[in-house]
C-alpha cells in the first residue's frame, strides 16, 4: 500500500527499462506520468527541448498538483569519437544530464513529503568500450549530478542513482560465456532495476541519499587479465583521423 495514490514521473517510460519501471509503479498502485518520444498514455515529447520539459512539468502539476517520485531514465544517444558530431554530443548531454537537472528544478518545490528522485546512470559511468563517448559522458554527468542534488535538496527530497550493467530489455535468457562472465551467472533484466527504484523510493531506504548503486551482477568487480579463462586482448585499431 506504500505507493497507493502516489504520483511517479518516469522519463523514457514508453520502452525498455523505463517502461518496466512505469509498469511496476502502476502495479503497486501509483499514478504514473510518462514522457517519451514514443507514444504513451500520458505525454509524448522530446526531452532535449526546454519548452517541452516546461509543458510536461506544467501538465503533471495541473493534473495532480504535486509529485512524489521523479525517475530520470531517458537514455542519451550513444555515439563515439569518430561518429559523434558536435550537435549529437550536445543532444546526448541535453537528454542525459540537462533534462534531469531541469525537471528536478521545475519540480523541486512540488514534491510531497518523502519525495524521491532516482536517476538512471550506467556502469559505463566508471568503465568504457571504444567509441561510446556521448553516452558515457552523459551517464557520468548524471551520476555526479545525483550527489549534488542530494545536497541541495537535503531535508526535502532524497536523491539517488542506479548504474545498471548489462540489462536485456526483452528478458532474454543467456547461456554460456555471456552469462558466466557475470559473477551472478546471468544477464540482468529490467525488473532488476525497477525493483531497486521502488526500494529507493520507499521508507525502507529513508537513510539513503546521494548514493549510486551499481546493479551489474558483479561484472565491474570481476578482474580480468590477458590469458585468464581463455580471454585474450586484441588491441583496437589506432585512431588515424577524426572527421569533424
Amino acid at each position: 500500500m506504500e505507493y497507493q495514490g502516489k504520483i511517479a514521473v518516469v522519463t523514457g517510460g514508453a520502452h525498455g527499462i523505463g517502461r518496466c519501471i512505469a509498469e511496476t509503479f502502476a502495479q503497486a498502485g501509483a499514478q504514473v506520468c510518462v514522457i517519451d518520444r514514443r507514444e504513451n498514455g500520458y505525454f509524448q515529447g522530446d526531452l532535449a527541448d526546454k519548452e517541452t520539459l516546461e509543458r510536461f512539468a506544467a501538465q503533471v502539476l495541473e493534473d495532480y498538483g504535486h509529485l512524489d517520485y521523479l525517475i530520470n531514465n531517458a537514455p542519451p544517444l550513444n555515439r563515439g569519437l569518430r561518429s559523434a558530431s558536435y550537435e549529437a554530443f550536445e543532444e546526448a548531454l541535453r537528454v542525459g544530464v540537462t533534462a534531469p537537472f531541469y525537471l528536478s528544478k521545475l519540480f523541486a518545490d512540488h514534491f510531497a513529503e518523502g519525495g524521491c528522485i532516482v536517476n538512471i546512470a550506467s556502469s559505463r559511468d566508471r568503465m568504457s568500450q571504444p567509441q561510446t563517448e556521448s553516452y558515457t559522458a552523459a551517464k557520468g554527468g548524471i551520476a555526479a549530478l545525483t550527489h549534488a542534488l542530494a545536497v541541495s535538496l537535503a531535508g526535502r527530497v532524497r536523491v539517488n542513482s542506479i548504474s545498471p550493467g548489462w540489462i536485456d530489455t526483452d528478458f532474454a535468457v543467456y547461456h554460456g560465456p555471456d552469462a558466466l562472465q557475470q559473477p551472478v551467472g546471468r544477464v540482468g533484466n529490467p525488473l532488476d532495476i525497477a525493483n531497486m527504484v521502488l526500494f529507493l523510493c520507499s521508507d525502507k531506504a529513508g537513510f539513503i541519499t546521494g548514493e549510486n548503486i551499481c546493479i551489474d551482477g558483479g561484472m565491474t568487480r570481476l578482474m580480468i587479465y590477458h590469458g585468464d579463462y581463455g580471454w585474450t586482448l586484441q588491441p583496437p585499431e589506432e585512431v588515424a583521423s577524426i572527421d569533424c
